[in-house]
């Protein structure tokens, strides 16, 4: 008994001399104030690839299972909160964490915002909101690590996916907005580069107007192919409304993709591999709603600051912001995940789902790449897209 209570004495000392050299490692979480994308009329349609709630809920759990962890390592990681109402409020609440003494920033912003902050600190920041290819290519910025998969990466998932099924001819219809024109071009490139036919790329406008009856019909517009038939639909609708109704209402019997039907997502609430199904169940029994894709992407965020600190227990934070990037993590999908190099990217599989369970996973078997099979979903180092600002 004296040699394990002088045994606990030495770990107690041990332990008080570790938290008295741990570093607390502050973490600001930008917001948008009254986001329109967790609107209540929105949120209640649960359209999958869209938001079901904010981002802290994510965060907050992963902060929460990683405890033991930092607590063994005498680390901790706090986080704070802050609601923005425009860019420019993005850039002035970055930069006040900086001057605070915060180790990083992780965004729930849309691009340009996300840009106004990046821009107003050397501190990393990750990106848990927004998908725009831009922000990965043309936009980039050194310090941004993108936790939500790109765009492209869903367009290339989706891609593979029609060709292990042989579904090669593709009629692609596509909405009216600024976003949906971007997406239906990333849809097109993925369609190319898997060596797709685009059977036709046909504009669809839900309105009221008579006029425009034929943009809204899902039967007029696939029942008026002028270049064959097609295997499969390939709708591009943002807003979500218009895509939900397609599915069983095409003039020819074919499947959906894109936006309804078959979706490509980064989580699925219904996945039960790799121990998704815990991760689910700990995020509902915190957050009251099933985990959305979003909801992963903020739980993973949090799991690589957590890592991180972890990793750079004594500090500072320039060794905790050297250490993020260079993360290996799991998040339940059955491999090792990392940031690439050249557009802060995270590698990771994406799950098809028809929003009742998980139909598929990409990169789909057969396509292969020559150093990680991850890396054939979105843009490769030798497109060398990205060239970052500092």
């Amino acid at each position: 008994m004296i040699v394990l209570g002088r045994a606990f004495g030495l770990a107690l000392a041990l332990g008080l001399c570790a938290s008295a050299h741990a570093a607390a490692f502050k973490v600001l979480l930008l917001q948008r104030a009254d986001d329109p994308e967790l609107e209540r009329s929105r949120t209640e349609r649960a359209y999958l690839g869209h938001p079901g709630g904010p981002a802290f809920d994510g965060l907050s759990v992963a902060l929460q299972e990683a405890q033991f962890e930092l607590d063994a390592a005498g680390a901790s990681v706090t986080l704070e909160r802050s609601a923005v109402d425009a860019a420019q409020a993005a850039r002035d609440a970055a930069g006040r964490a900086q001057k605070a003494g915060f180790a990083a920033i992780v965004s729930d912003l849309p691009g340009d915002w996300l840009l106004a902050a990046a821009d107003a600190t050397p501190l990393p920041l990750l990106n848990v909101g927004d998908a725009a290819d831009r922000l990965r290519e043309r936009d980039c910025r050194a310090r941004v690590l993108h936790v939500l998969p790109s765009e492209r990466m869903r367009a290339d998932a989706l891609a593979q996916t029609l060709v292990s099924r042989r579904w090669s001819q593709v009629l692609l219809l596509s909405g009216p907005s600024a976003l949906d024109a971007e997406r239906s071009a990333a849809a097109q490139a993925a369609i190319k580069r898997y060596a797709l036919k685009l059977v036709q790329n046909k504009p669809f406008k839900l309105s009221a107007d008579p006029r425009e009856r034929d943009l809204a019909n899902p039967l007029l517009l696939t029942g008026t192919v002028s270049v064959g038939s097609y295997d499969v639909v390939w709708v591009v609708d943002s807003d979500g409304e218009f895509a939900r109704a397609l599915p069983y209402r095409t003039a020819l019997p074919r499947p959906v993709v894109g936006d309804a039907g078959l979706v490509a997502l980064a989580w699925q609430a219904q996945f039960e591999r790799f121990g998704a199904p815990q991760v689910s169940r700990r995020f509902a029994k915190s957050a009251g709603r099933a985990m959305t894709a979003h909801d992963w992407a903020a739980w993973l965020a949090g799991k690589a600051l957590a890592a991180a600190a972890t990793a750079a227990p004594k500090g500072p934070a320039a060794a905790f912001a050297k250490a993020l990037p260079a993360l290996e993590l799991d998040g339940s999908k059955g491999t090792s995940m990392s940031f690439r190099a050249w557009d802060g990217q995270l590698r990771q599989p994406m799950l098809l789902s028809d929003g009742q369970g998980v139909i598929a996973m990409a990169p789909a078997d057969g396509v292969l790449h020559p150093k990680n099979n991850l890396d054939t979903l979105g843009a490769d180092a030798p497109e060398k897209l990205c060239k970052p600002k500092p």
